[in-house]
């Protein structure tokens, strides 16, 4: 998640509806038939919560009625997802909401664990974290959300994100780092401390959230890509940028990320339900790689909505 919009469960099924509609006249490169080959498209990166809190307590402080949208369901994100070829999906903890409760995904993963896979978090200031990772492991959860925005200024440099990172390089599970490009120095320095150690950077590192994207921090993000186990979500496309379809002011961003690290170790995702407002949808999301971007081959964009989180995510 990025940042926050309002919206009804009605307009959001209109506004993919609408979408969509203007998709189908794009040049098709690869289909959902394509995508059924092979149990379809992965949506590295989404959201989901419940519209009740009697057995899914939130956060200290926080009612149904801050739930924005007041539901999103494993149900609800797959009516979206299911037209768009989109199979499998990577559901990431919510801390904001469910802080480091990782439950109702655990949950929603028993229910289903062929389609989803969880990025839970494991709260690094308290002992033991590793032993931790290795519980949820048996669960669904191959990955961790690791963000200063909820561990503190110190973030990367406490015994127990070490042993965080220590763990991931035994168990594959990867650090899913929730930064901005301020924080990519302290990335780049785990990463070479740590170099087993399967790393995802988040949107970009949200480079353009301020409508600006900066070749310096760009650089920064590109200069991971010397670490062979680092791999970027091109994600979120509605806070980047202009913020509006059909993104393609991105598509410069995404070809130096290509250029630099390959199409295997890049990974698309939606970030719903907040890619889901504002007259940005699904279908637009997936589209840009799907369909519009003209420099990745079929096989790269089989890389990019499959492949590659498959292998971070799904292997094993």
């Amino acid at each position: 998640m990025i940042s926050k919009s309002i919206f009804t469960r009605r307009e959001m099924l209109m506004t993919t509806a609408a979408t969509a509609a203007g998709a189908a006249t794009l040049p098709a490169r690869v289909t959902a038939a394509d995508s059924d080959a092979d149990t379809g498209w992965i949506d590295a990166h989404s959201h989901i919560w419940p519209p009740t809190v009697d057995k899914y307590p939130l956060e200290s402080g926080l009612t149904v009625a801050d739930l924005k949208p007041p539901s999103f369901t494993g149900e609800e994100l797959m009516a979206v997802a299911q037209p768009e070829g989109v199979r499998r999906v990577v559901l990431i903890q919510h801390n904001g909401y469910h802080g480091f409760d990782n439950s109702y995904l655990v949950d929603a993963w028993k229910q289903h664990p062929d389609r989803y896979r969880v990025v839970g978090m494991v709260d690094s200031r308290k002992p033991n974290s590793g032993k931790e990772m290795r519980k949820l492991l048996k669960t669904g959860v191959t990955g961790f959300r690791i963000t200063p925005s909820r561990l503190g200024a110190d973030w990367l440099d406490t015994p127990g994100m070490a042993e965080m990172w220590n763990t991931a390089a035994e168990t594959g599970q990867a650090m899913c780092g929730l930064i901005n490009p301020s924080d990519l120095p302290g990335i780049d320095a785990m990463c070479k401390k740590h170099p087993d150690t399967p790393v995802v950077i988040d949107h970009f590192a949200r480079i353009g959230v301020d409508g600006t994207i900066r070749k310096t921090d760009l650089d920064k993000l590109c200069g991971l890509a010397r670490h062979s186990k680092t791999h970027v979500k091109i994600s979120a496309y509605y806070a980047l940028g202009q913020k509006k379809p059909p993104y393609d002011d991105l598509t410069p961003m995404i070809r130096r990320l290509f250029e630099a690290f390959g199409p295997q170790r890049l990974m698309w995702a939606s970030d719903c339900p907040y890619q889901l407002n504002d007259g940005n949808t699904y279908a637009a999301s997936i589209a840009l790689i799907r369909d519009r971007i003209d420099f990745l081959s079929n096989e790269d964009r089989q890389w990019l909505l499959r492949k590659t989180a498959a292998a971070v995510y799904f292997a094993g």
